[in-house]
C-alpha cells in the first residue's frame, strides 16, 4: 500500500468567520419510530421528542450533547419523501449553531449559494431562536441555528413531547460530542468541496491523505473551522472500484458517509454496544501483532489485549525520542457495519486519550495514518464479502 500524508496545517484563527459548532444531525428514513428505537436499545441514546405533521413523522434522540433527528414520511407530499425517491436513506442535513446567523446567510447569497430557507426568528420573551437552511453538496443541506437564551432541550420540548430514557449505559452518557462529519463526493470534486466549505463556512484545510492499494484508492481532505474542534472531512475516489465510489453509486450521488461519536472510555463502551448486538466491521488480527512492532507501544499488554478483544483500533503520535509510551496521546476508534440495509452510512465510535507531556495536556488530534490506513483496507475486505471489489488491472 502507498499513503501519502501531507503536513497538518496549522489551524488559523479569523475574526472573519463565526463560532461555530454541530448542532444536531438530522436523518431521513422510512420509518422514524423504527430507528428511533434502534438508536435507544441499540445504541443507548434517550429518545428526548416526538411529533407528526400532516405529511412528516419525526423523532428526536440523545445522547448528553448529541441530538439526532429522525423523520420519516406520512405522505407523498413529505420532503422525506422527496428525498427517498432519489436517494437511500441517511443523513439529509448537518444542522450547525453560528454565532450570527444574519451574517452567514449574508454571505451565502453573495456567494451564490441557494437558501433553502429565509431566516426565521422565534421569539418568547428574552429568548430567541433563528433558524436557517441552506444547499450544500450534492442533497446534503445545512441548517443555520443562532440561540439567544435557548439551550436544545428547551427548544426540542417547546416543539415536541417529553419522553423516557434509555437504560442501556444506566446512569453514564456513552457519547460525550460529535468528533467529525465525512462528506464523500465525486471523483474530481473534493478541491472544489474544500473550497465551498472555505468560502461558506469558513472551514480551513487540514490533513490530506492520498491512500492507495492494489485494489483501489481514495484521497481525502480534512477541514477544520479555526473557532472551533469541528472537523468535516472531505472524501472522493481515487479508482473506479473506491469505497468511496461504491458510496456515491448506492447512496445515487455525494452523501454523509459516516459520522464519528467521542465517548471517554472506548473499550467499556464497545463491549456494552456489541452486548446490545451493534455489528462492527472486522480488523485483521495482523493488525495487533503489526502494532506491537511500532516504536513506543504505550499500552500495557493487558491494555492491548482488551483492545484486540474489541477489535479496536489504536494509533499515536511520537513527539520525541526521549518521551516514555505513558507519556503519548492515544487515538482510539472503532467502525460499525452500515447500519442500513445498503452499504451506506456508518458510524464511528473515537476516544482521543488525553495525557500530560512536560506538565502539558495533551491529546491526539486529526487524524491517525495508521488508522486511516487499516480503516481503508478493513473496509476493502467488507466489499471484498459483498463481492463488489477486485483488484485493479
Amino acid at each position: 500500500m502507498k499513503i501519502r500524508k501531507a503536513t497538518p496545517r496549522p489551524i488559523a484563527t479569523s475574526s472573519s468567520h463565526n463560532y461555530m459548532q454541530i448542532d444536531h444531525v438530522h436523518f431521513y428514513v422510512e420509518n422514524a419510530q423504527k430507528w428511533r428505537d434502534w438508536f435507544v436499545l441499540q445504541l443507548g441514546f434517550q429518545r428526548a421528542a416526538g411529533d407528526a405533521s400532516n405529511h412528516t413523522s419525526t423523532e428526536v434522540v440523545k445522547s448528553g450533547p448529541v441530538y439526532f433527528v429522525i423523520s420519516s414520511p406520512l405522505t407523498s407530499a413529505s420532503p422525506v419523501a422527496d428525498y427517498l425517491r432519489r436517494h437511500p436513506p441517511g443523513v439529509a442535513d448537518v444542522a450547525f449553531l453560528v454565532e450570527d446567523v444574519e451574517v452567514v446567510i449574508a454571505r451565502c447569497i453573495s456567494q451564490g449559494v441557494k437558501v433553502l430557507q429565509p431566516i426565521q426568528p422565534q421569539k418568547q420573551g428574552k429568548q430567541c431562536l433563528k433558524q436557517a437552511k441552506i444547499a450544500a453538496w450534492g442533497s446534503l443541506s445545512h441548517t443555520l441555528i443562532e440561540r439567544i437564551g435557548y439551550d436544545r432541550g428547551e427548544e426540542w420540548e417547546s416543539q415536541y413531547f417529553k419522553t423516557q430514557q434509555s437504560t442501556l449505559f444506566g446512569s453514564e452518557v456513552p457519547f460525550t460530542g460529535i468528533d467529525h462529519v465525512v462528506l464523500n463526493v465525486n471523483a474530481g470534486e473534493m478541491k472544489r468541496a474544500a473550497t465551498w466549505y472555505e468560502n461558506i463556512l469558513g472551514f480551513r484545510r487540514q490533513q490530506t491523505f492520498d491512500i492507495q492499494t492494489e485494489r483501489s484508492g481514495l484521497y481525502s481532505q480534512v477541514m477544520v473551522h479555526p473557532s472551533s474542534s469541528v472537523q468535516f472531512p472531505i472524501n472522493e475516489p481515487a479508482s473506479a472500484n473506491s469505497q468511496i465510489q461504491e458510496f456515491l453509486d448506492i447512496n445515487r450521488g455525494p452523501g454523509i458517509q459516516h459520522l464519528a461519536l467521542k465517548t471517554p472510555n472506548l473499550v467499556q463502551a464497545i463491549a456494552q454496544l456489541r452486548a446490545s448486538g451493534v455489528p462492527f466491521i472486522q480488523v485483521p488480527p495482523t493488525y495487533y501483532s503489526q502494532l506491537q512492532q511500532r516504536q513506543l507501544l504505550p499500552l500495557s499488554t493487558a491494555e492491548l489485549q482488551e483492545i484486540a478483544k474489541q477489535e479496536i483500533l489504536v494509533d499515536w503520535e511520537v513527539f520525541s525520542a526521549q518521551l516514555t509510551e505513558q507519556a503519548l496521546p492515544l487515538l482510539l476508534q472503532i467502525f460499525t457495519q452500515p447500519i442500513f440495509s445498503l452499504p451506506t452510512f456508518f458510524f464511528e465510535l473515537i476516544e482521543r486519550r488525553i495525557c500530560y507531556i512536560n506538565g502539558q495536556r495533551r491529546q491526539a488530534q486529526g487524524f491517525g495514518e495508521g488508522n486511516f490506513r487499516a480503516l481503508f483496507e478493513a473496509i476493502e475486505l467488507e466489499q471484498m464479502k459483498r463481492g463488489s471489489l477486485e483488484a485493479r488491472g
